[in-house]
C-alpha cells in the first residue's frame, strides 16, 4: 500500500524481507519480482529519478519510441502497488546494520517533516544518479531544452544526433572525449568548455585533426523554441547555429546513506557480481550507481537478478511460503 502518515504505524514495527532505496524502473522491477516471490518489500522514493526527466524513451523494447519516462514510472508503480508492496516518499538519511536486519531512517516530508525508522533483511540500492547541467544565472533556459533535443546520454541518443550539428558540452578535459564517440554519428561537432577547463595541446591537436570546432568563451543563453535548441548565445553576443546538443559534465551518484559500509568501487560506481550483489552480502545495488550500462532497460533487468538472488538467500533459510514480515519483537 501507499504509506502515509495516517498509516505509518501499521508498517513501522515490522521486519521486511527488502526496503528498496529508489521508485525508478530498477527499484519498480525489483519491487514487482519481490512481490511475485511473495516476499515483503517496500521502496522508498525520493521523487523525481532520472527517466522522469526522459521525455521519449527511445530503446526500450517493446514500447512506442515516444513514450515519456515517467509514463513508464506511472504504471511500474501502479503495478507494484497491485501485488500488495508498500512504497513511501521519503528521503533515506541513514542505514544501520544491526546484523541480521537493516535500520532504515528517513525524512518524511519536505515542510513539517519528521523522521522515521524501518528495518529489513536485505537492501536494494536504487537511487541513481543525476546529471550535472551547464549552470547558468537563468537555469530555465537550460531546464527549456534539457531532455529533449539537448541530450545526457549518448548510448541512449546518439540515434537522434545523426548528421546533425551538435554542440558538447563539456566540464572536464576528461569529459570532452565523448565528443570522439560522438563522431560515429555525426562530423558537426563543436565543444564548448564554457571557459571551465583548458584545452591541452594533445586534446586539441585530436579534435582539430577531426575537423572539430572548440568554443572556449562561456556561454549566455541556449537559443530555440518549443523545447527544440537551435543554438547558442555566447557571453560577448556571438550567436552559433546548432541543431541538437550533448550534455557531457558528469553526475551526482544518490549513495551517501552507503558511505559507511565502505562497498567496493570502481570510479563513483558500485562493483557487483552478475546477480547485482555488492561486496556486503545483504546490500545489492542496481541501476545507474552499479558498474554497467546506464540503461533504462539494464535497470529494470537488474532489479529483475538482484529481487532473484534475494529470494534463493532467503529460500534457503525460510522453507516456508509466503511472505516474511514479522513484527520487531518477534525476531
Amino acid at each position: 500500500m501507499k504509506l502515509t502518515k495516517q498509516n505509518l504505524s501499521e508498517r513501522t514495527d515490522y521486519i521486511y524481507d527488502v526496503i528498496v532505496v529508489g521508485g525508478g524502473a530498477g527499484g519498480l522491477s525489483a519491487g514487482i519480482y519481490l512481490q511475485r516471490y511473495l516476499l515483503s518489500s517496500l521502496i522508498i522514493d525520493k521523487g523525481k529519478a532520472r527517466s522522469f526527466w526522459m521525455q521519449e524513451l527511445h530503446n526500450y523494447l517493446g514500447l512506442p519510441p515516444d513514450t515519456p519516462g515517467r509514463s513508464l514510472l506511472r504504471q511500474g508503480k501502479e503495478h507494484y502497488l497491485t501485488l500488495g508492496g508498500d512504497m513511501l516518499d521519503a528521503f533515506v538519511e541513514e542505514i544501520v546494520d544491526e546484523g541480521e536486519t537493516f535500520a532504515v531512517k528517513v525524512k518524511i516530508g519536505r515542510q513539517d517533516s519528521f523522521h522515521q525508522t524501518f528495518h529489513a533483511r536485505y537492501l536494494i540500492a536504487a537511487s541513481g544518479i543525476i546529471d550535472y547541467l551547464p549552470n547558468l544565472d537563468n537555469m530555465r533556459n537550460v531546464f527549456d531544452y534539457a531532455g529533449y533535443n539537448m541530450h545526457v546520454c549518448l548510448i541512449c541518443d546518439g540515434y537522434e544526433m545523426a548528421d546533425k550539428k551538435v554542440g558538447v558540452f563539456a566540464s572536464t578535459a576528461s569529459n570532452a572525449e565523448v565528443v570522439f564517440s560522438l563522431g560515429w554519428f555525426t562530423p558537426h561537432i563543436t565543444l564548448f568548455t564554457q571557459g571551465m577547463f583548458e584545452v591541452g595541446y594533445e586534446l586539441r591537436q585530436k579534435l582539430q585533426d577531426n575537423g572539430y570546432q572548440i568554443i572556449e568563451t562561456p556561454i549566455q543563453q541556449f537559443l530555440g523554441e518549443d523545447h527544440q535548441m537551435n543554438g547558442v548565445e555566447l557571453e560577448d553576443g556571438t550567436v552559433i547555429g546548432l541543431e541538437a546538443g550533448l550534455i557531457s559534465m558528469g553526475s551526482k551518484y544518490h549513495a551517501d546513506y552507503l558511505e559507511k559500509f565502505d562497498l567496493e568501487k570502481q570510479g563513483g560506481n558500485l562493483v557487483t557480481d552478475k546477480m547485482a550483489r555488492t561486496s556486503h552480502p545483504r546490500i545489492f545495488a542496481i541501476g545507474d550507481l552499479k558498474v554497467g550500462l546506464n540503461q533504462v532497460v539494464v535497470a529494470a533487468a537488474d532489479g529483475a537478478l538482484a529481487a532473484t538472488q534475494i529470494w534463493r538467500d532467503l529460500r534457503r533459510s525460510r522453507p516456508m511460503a509466503g511472505s516474511g514480515s514479522e513484527m520487531l519483537s518477534g525476531r
